[in-house]
């Protein structure tokens, strides 16, 4: 049955920055369709995910660490083998945002952000494929933007490292589709969070924004997540390299 390639019963999925927002819409999504899930957030906390996942009757394990400090990165692919027994999805989720004139972007916060969104991505990636490389399959899923394509505004660091995470997504799978792993990417346009309210609210760009998108609306997170299970699934076998937006027509305009 075609629904049957779907199911993530069993599996085990890593999720970074899943405390709210997107993250938790993908997890919470995943642990619908079976698989436990691994959370890693800077706090080491995230309730409202472990309670949404545990509703599912899945396992849920905290992890802490800032991704935006290498020496926190190590082994935390193994910690969630350890734990619960296998990692078969990575969702490559955390991130931050910054707005600065170019010429007035603090250097510090430039490598942090770059550290956060490309090489936690890289690291993490690499952690994930010796285990699944083992089994010859699993999921990496990356999680990049409308800035793979576009530059944005005053976002330099942002649209640098969301077209290189496009760029990277496409390199890893033409070197691990022999070995059975899966790398994509959801591009998301415009989606409601809690941290995307001032730019949503902000009374220049929210209507400008909201004028150039063919749908007229922003997205919410939980629409994200279909895409993210199929993308973790046995019925995207083929799919290897894609950049995927899901945007409400914003590139189509």
């Amino acid at each position: 049955m075609i629904l049957d390639l779907f199911k993530l019963d069993g599996r085990a999925a890593l999720v970074t920055g899943a405390s709210r927002g997107i993250g938790q819409a993908l997890a919470y999504g995943l642990a619908q369709a079976g698989a436990d899930i691994a959370c890693v957030t800077r706090s080491g906390e995230a309730g409202e995910t472990r309670r949404l996942v545990e509703s599912c009757g899945r396992r849920f394990v905290d992890l802490k660490a800032d991704l935006g400090k290498p020496e926190e990165r190590t082994g935390l692919a193994q910690k969630v083998v350890d734990e619960l027994g296998r990692l078969d999805i990575l969702v490559n989720n955390a991130g931050v945002t910054h707005r600065h004139l170019p010429e007035e972007y603090p250097i510090e916060e430039w490598r942090y952000l770059l550290e956060v969104h490309l090489h936690a991505a890289f690291e993490l990636a690499v952690q994930a494929a010796e285990f699944m490389a083992e089994r010859g399959r699993g999921k990496i899923i990356n999680i990049g933007s409308l800035m793979c394509y576009e530059a944005g505004l005053n976002v330099s660091a942002y649209a640098a490292a969301k077209h290189a995470l496009a760029g990277l997504t496409k390199s890893l799978a033409v070197s691990w589709a022999p070995r059975g792993i899966n790398v994509n990417c959801i591009a998301p346009g415009y989606i409601e969070t809690e941290l995307s309210g001032v730019l949503q609210d902000d009374p220049v760009r929210g209507p400008q924004i909201l004028e150039r998108i063919p749908l007229g609306r922003w997205a919410q997170p939980d629409e994200l997540a279909g895409l993210c299970v199929y993308l973790a699934s046995d019925a995207c076998s083929y799919m290897h390299g894609s950049v995927i937006p899901i945007d409400g027509g914003w590139l189509s305009r």
